[in-house]
């Protein structure tokens, strides 16, 4: 079986010219929080003041040819009520106009995505706040009496071009940064009540 280009020469390594942390800067800059903290070399973690909700940052690379990608992705994790197992990846509907919300369930029971999907309805300021978030991938998954969350944001991120040589970092702006934060207090909203 053929693999894709970018997973041949990604090869499970840091691509060239890699920088760790320097994303993560850029985005503290960016997020303009007192708790920001760092944990790692591409890793930190800040802190909801509203909600005291702890939300995890790390750095993730996507190696193309001639160029990379550093992503920056938010996790939230949250007790569960009940046991389970199961996965979902949430996308806007529409390819011109978002219209919506798609749910698409990568694993467990069905009786789950139907209660999460009406939740996610219900809560209208979660709704709003998603429908005008940039997100490039959204994962909620229940696992061992635990949700977790993983928001991927289009903004962020960092472009990094070897040939012409150039790096560019795709900034949070003032709205996307308030609907992040709404989102990720709306969703420990919702999750909790599950």
């Amino acid at each position: 079986m053929l693999q894709k280009l970018s997973e041949l020469f990604s090869a499970q390594r840091a691509p060239a010219g890699y920088r760790p942390g320097v994303t993560l800067e850029y985005l503290r800059r960016n997020l303009g929080l007192a708790s920001f903290t760092s944990t790692g070399p591409a890793s930190a973690v800040f802190s909801l003041d509203a909600s005291g909700l702890e939300v995890t940052i790390v750095e993730r690379t996507e190696a193309q040819l001639l160029m990379h990608l550093v992503m920056t992705e938010f996790r939230i994790q949250l007790p569960a009520s009940q046991q389970g197992s199961a996965r979902w990846d949430l996308h806007h509907r529409g390819s011109i106009r978002r219209t919506g919300l798609a749910c698409r369930q990568r694993a467990g029971e069905a009786t789950l995505l139907a209660r999460l999907e009406a939740a996610l309805a219900g809560d209208a300021s979660l709704h709003e706040a998603l429908m005008a978030l940039d997100f490039k991938h959204l994962r909620i998954e229940l696992q061992a009496q635990q949700w977790r969350v993983r928001l991927e944001h289009m903004g962020g991120s960092e472009v990094v071009n070897r040939m012409p040589a150039f790096r560019r970092y795709i900034a949070l702006s003032p709205a996307q940064r308030a609907s992040l934060f709404t989102v990720l207090a709306g969703l420990q909203r919702v999750l909790s009540g599950l």
